[in-house]
């Protein structure tokens, strides 16, 4: 009676898009996250308000060339990884400085680097 088949297309396709959408949260949080420590660390008005514009722009810049559905830089899941790494530690790390509570900030980065790598494994 039970059924020990695949799940159907469908619903593999629906699966692999809700991932998507959910790693592309994680990604604008992140580049949030950055881009609002960039302007907070640093006395405004002038080089506070350099220091976040630069970051948001390198973030944004970083995430469209390797992250991005469509990424202007193809590279193999290792290098693609890295960067994704690299950003949701600088969030992290932004959170930490914000004075969140360390377990928040590190599921955070649990989380999204979970979801980060099954968005990017390939389906069958």
């Amino acid at each position: 009676m039970t059924s020990t088949s695949d799940p159907s297309p469908a619903q593999s396709a629906r699966t692999g898009s809700t991932l998507v959408l959910l790693r592309g949260a994680f990604h604008l949080i992140a580049i949030v996250a950055v881009t609002v420590w960039g302007f907070v660390e640093w006395p405004l008005p002038f080089p506070g308000v350099l220091t976040g514009i630069g970051f948001l722009v390198l973030s944004v810049l970083l995430w469209a060339l390797f992250l991005s559905p469509r990424p202007v830089l193809r590279t193999d899941r290792f290098g693609q990884a890295l960067v994704e790494l690299l950003l949701l530690a600088a969030a992290v790390a932004a959170m930490l400085t914000f004075g969140i509570f360390w377990v928040w900030a590190a599921l955070f980065g649990i989380i999204a680097a979970t979801v980060g790598y099954l968005a990017s494994t390939p389906r069958r």
